[in-house]
């Protein structure tokens, strides 16, 4: 009787634990009657009923303690997969929210065609000199870098509030800037001519007239062009912030693709003033650059002292050098497939628009990853980017789905269609987009963990570093597919 009555005790703790473990109860029930207390022989039971009674009972308490274990496990299976889909919708969530905006941003790459159409259909003109073709990447790179620059920093300061969206009555830091984009506007012209002196004297043996000529057609090109893109920056920046939009992503794109477009217009028009118009226009020339070195030394004289100035000027010209370098690389490239595919319009056309697209990818990865670290929400650590994975992959697909518009835009522009061309130009132009924003990837996130761990400003270094990179990756796998699939 007594291992009936034990027994029966023990399916009972078990029972009232199941059904406390069904209940979401916090305590414990089957630790008020300390332990199961499963006793498979009693010291004074002789008969072999007792022994049948209380095996049979350790059984059954035993069934229901694995029914307890396995609701335990159940349970623990259902909250990690909740977790885990809960974790993948917030992933998907970011992957469709940057997808949607950078698909919207990156759509104003398209205009870029018109810089490519306005540049495949005057073609002649760059051909008045040896220097006339290799500059025009420089010079798209040079305002990208800039603009990129400025993009960067209002679209950080937005979100910090050391910005405000206006115009009139905005803080000392927008001010500032504004003065130190004039300044390294200057210095970047004049880095630019300096290496382009340097690559041409050994490539195509350019003279000291030579360098004046670029260093004035440089200088005059970027002036107009900055009195027309920062503005639009600015105010493409305010406008998407008020709207609810992140200018990490929106800003950039925008400001590329219209940047590209006008300084195209301006370089051409500054081309026609050099060759058409012969004195007046050239003297025209050298007005717009002293313009420039003048706003330049005024701004360097007024704001010396101050910090947020001389730190972004100090900062930014270091990068600038290297730039200034690397683009001359990307012109002499362009040079190289300006043999190759002398006569192939489509590749003129979609130029401008496909080292926007790949500088944009960089701009968005680098500018979500320096937005996160001074939120907090990102550790400054290279194994830290699968935290960031949304991003990336989210303006990626949206740069593919780009280069296919791009190469149905090139071949519509022309008024030409055959399947078989069209698909080689297609592979041709994804084949360069996978090895181009590959690489601006790493590139964008590296340099933005680098600069942060050092205590630097990021935005002072991941779009210009990476905007300059990505027209020399893009220039150059667009030469390795023609290389390849021709």
């Amino acid at each position: 009787m007594d291992a009936f009555i034990s027994t029966t005790e023990n399916i009972l703790s078990a029972i009232r634990y199941i059904v406390s473990i069904n209940l979401g109860e916090e305590e414990c029930l089957i630790g008020r009657h300390q332990g199961m207390r499963v006793k498979m022989w009693k010291a004074d039971e002789k008969s072999l009923v007792s022994k049948v009674i209380s095996i049979s009972g350790g059984a059954l308490a035993g069934f229901f303690l694995a029914l307890t274990v396995n609701a335990v496990k159940y349970k623990m299976k259902v909250a990690i997969f909740h977790l885990y889909s809960s974790f993948l919708q917030r992933m998907r969530g970011k992957f469709v929210g940057t997808l949607r905006q950078s698909v919207m941003a990156l759509s104003f790459n398209v205009f870029g065609i018109a810089a490519g159409t306005i540049v495949a259909f005057h073609l002649g003109l760059f051909d008045l000199a040896p220097w006339a073709v290799v500059i025009y990447p420089p010079l798209l790179s040079a305002r990208g870098v800039i603009g990129g620059l400025l993009s960067g920093r209002l679209s950080t300061g937005l979100h910090l509030g050391t910005v405000q969206p206006r115009f009139i009555g905005n803080t000392k830091s927008f001010y500032l800037l504004f003065q130190a984009i004039v300044v390294l506007t200057f210095e970047s012209s004049v880095a630019m001519s300096v290496f382009t002196g340097l690559f041409g004297s050994f490539l195509w043996g350019m003279t000291a007239a030579d360098f004046v000529c670029i260093l004035g057609v440089i200088i005059a090109t970027m002036t107009l062009s900055l009195a027309i893109t920062s503005p639009l920056t600015m105010i493409v920046s305010f406008l998407s912030f008020r709207h609810g939009l992140d200018p990490d992503i929106i800003l950039y794109p925008v400001e590329s693709t219209s940047s590209d477009i006008l300084i195209t217009v301006c370089y051409l028009l500054v081309l026609n003033l050099f060759f058409t118009f012969g004195s007046p226009g050239r003297y025209l020339i050298g007005f717009l650059s002293l313009v420039l070195l003048s706003t330049a030394a005024y701004a360097v004289t007024k704001n010396a002292r101050e910090g947020e100035f001389t730190k972004t000027v100090e900062e930014s010209f270091l990068t600038l050098v290297f730039v200034a370098f690397i683009v001359n690389v990307t012109g002499s490239v362009l040079g190289e497939i300006a043999k190759v595919v002398r006569g192939r319009r489509e590749i003129y056309i979609v130029y401008p628009s496909t080292i926007d697209t790949i500088g944009d990818v960089g701009s968005v990865v680098g500018s979500t990853a320096t937005t996160k670290l001074a939120l907090g929400t990102l550790k400054s650590s290279f194994s830290d980017i699968r935290n960031h994975t949304a991003e990336i992959f989210g303006v990626w697909v949206a740069s593919l789905i780009m280069f296919v518009a791009y190469s149905v835009l090139s071949f519509i522009i022309q008024g030409t269609f055959a399947l078989p061309v069209f698909l080689r130009f297609l592979a041709l132009l994804l084949s360069a987009n996978v090895m181009a924003a590959s690489f601006i990837i790493i590139i964008a996130y590296a340099v933005a963990i680098l600069a942060y761990q050092k205590g630097l400003d990021p935005d002072n270094f991941v779009i210009p570093i990476e905007s300059s990179l990505a027209d020399t990756a893009t220039t150059t796998s667009l030469l390795i597919a023609l290389s390849l699939i021709g």
